[in-house]
């Protein structure tokens, strides 16, 4: 049912960043947005919708998460002292050696749900038991761009991992779900966990479907010494085996060279920026304002919440505004609007999409409306435009996520989720996580 959201603030997520006052949003019958822009100049009469629904916060679009492993709820806290390869084969391959169908989505649906209700409606995901990650978003309904990981361990053969990925694709399409909440993408795990011949076919068969391939890329800087010693660089090698050809999501990316990230800029590809993550692991600090001058679409990720250990982006907003003014010694290196921007308008970029990430005609209707009473809008909203941004970015993040739709459906109000029972979902995640230990 068509209806339309009229808000003290509107955040679009333009390329400038613009602040509409007295701003109104329309959303038709299918789940898109059919206007943005001020109430003034709103469509009136037959073209208006018939229902308005008033809010007396800021209204933006839903945060985009680049790089998750969200069912990690379920190891939350496990081993996080560790550097980040220690970490893994130490603590968190083994104990996903245990993992079961059944806990895979339990985490997945109270990961999605901890996202929803901190605004974020769509998330990149790597994570085993995929099919049962996009049947949690599906009961949440979130959004997300999923991929099943290919990957070589002993067990695990990645031509069996690369044709479950096949199979999947050409049976539902690259996007399916009501509101196409998902899509499905290629997840070769990364460069050091994998042969050559694996990397060129992932690219042959991702390039001959027109998917996406979300890949690890030089996340710590002793992972891929084998690899750059061979090759020159991580993206040298990805462009080596064709994977800079398609659509390509370079997770991380920390360890670049200038040359990388002239490469990375002139093939198209997208970056998933994951300060909080790559800090706690002490992996280094990516190179963010480098990136952006080279234009390369950038987005922020939280990683997996046991690695983070949480799965609000908007920490990773303030994170990468902050530790890009730190590393280069420069407090407007990236401005509140900057931050902002990363979380929604550029994680649909890094993503390839133009059909999420900012409030447009067209785009579909995911949404966030954040109450503004508290400490954080004291000086209220009839203030600068930058001061206003900065006290939703510095101040307030995720406290007063009130409301979230997706597609056009409400699925968070008053901060709870509207399909999931969370006191339900916590109790599945601690049943699931008890034999894990």
């Amino acid at each position: 049912m068509a209806f339309r959201l009229h808000a003290a603030v509107v955040l679009p997520a333009d390329p400038t960043c613009s602040v509409v006052r007295d701003g109104v949003v329309d959303v038709d019958d299918s789940g898109r947005i059919s206007y943005c822009g001020p109430a003034e100049t709103a469509p009136t009469g037959s073209r208006a919708p018939s229902e308005t629904r008033r809010l007396n916060g800021i209204l933006l679009p839903g945060l985009v998460n680049t790089h998750a492993h969200s069912p990690m709820v379920l190891l939350r806290g496990m081993g996080g002292d560790l550097p980040l390869l220690r970490w893994l084969r130490e603590v968190i391959w083994p104990a996903e050696a245990k993992l079961r169908p059944g806990d895979v989505r339990a985490g997945m649906t109270l990961g999605s749900v901890e996202m929803l209700s901190r605004g974020v409606t769509t998330s990149a995901e790597m994570y085993f038991h995929a099919e049962e990650m996009a049947a949690a978003v599906l009961a949440t309904g979130a959004r997300v761009v999923l991929g099943a990981p290919i990957i070589e361990l002993p067990g695990l053969r990645w031509q069996a991992m690369l044709a479950e990925t096949e199979r999947w694709i050409d049976a539902d399409g690259l996007r399916f779900g009501d509101g196409d909440r998902v899509e499905l993408t290629y997840a070769p795990h990364s460069a050091y966990m994998l042969p050559v011949e694996a990397l060129e076919a992932v690219a042959s068969s991702a390039d001959e479907r027109g998917a996406l391939v979300q890949i690890h890329v030089a996340e710590a800087a002793d992972e891929d010494t084998a690899q750059r010693a061979e090759h020159g660089s991580v993206p040298a090698l990805l462009e080596k085996v064709g994977l800079l050809r398609g659509r390509l999501l370079a997770a991380h990316a920390v360890h670049l060279s200038d040359a990388d990230i002239a490469l990375l800029a002139r093939n198209g590809a997208g970056v998933a920026h994951c300060p909080g993550s790559n800090a706690k692991l002490a992996s280094g600090i990516a190179r963010l304002t480098d990136l952006r001058a080279a234009s390369v679409a950038v987005g922020l990720g939280t990683d997996g919440p046991a690695s983070n250990d949480d799965l609000d982006l908007w920490e990773e907003v303030q994170l990468a505004a902050m530790l890009a003014r730190l590393s280069t010694a420069d407090a407007t290196a990236v401005g509140a609007a900057d931050a902002l921007l990363l979380a929604t308008r550029g994680g649909a970029a890094a993503l390839g999409r133009d059909d999420i990430g900012a409030l447009e005609a067209g785009r579909w209707a995911d949404l966030v409306h954040v109450d503004v009473d508290d400490p954080a809008f004291a000086t209220g909203l009839d203030v600068p435009d930058e001061q206003l941004l900065a006290n939703l970015v510095w101040a307030a993040g995720s406290r007063k996520v009130t409301d979230v739709w997706v597609a056009g459906e409400r699925v968070v109000a008053d901060g709870e989720p509207t399909r999931i029972d969370r006191a339900k979902a916590q109790a599945d995640v601690a049943e699931a996580a008890a034999h894990l230990r």
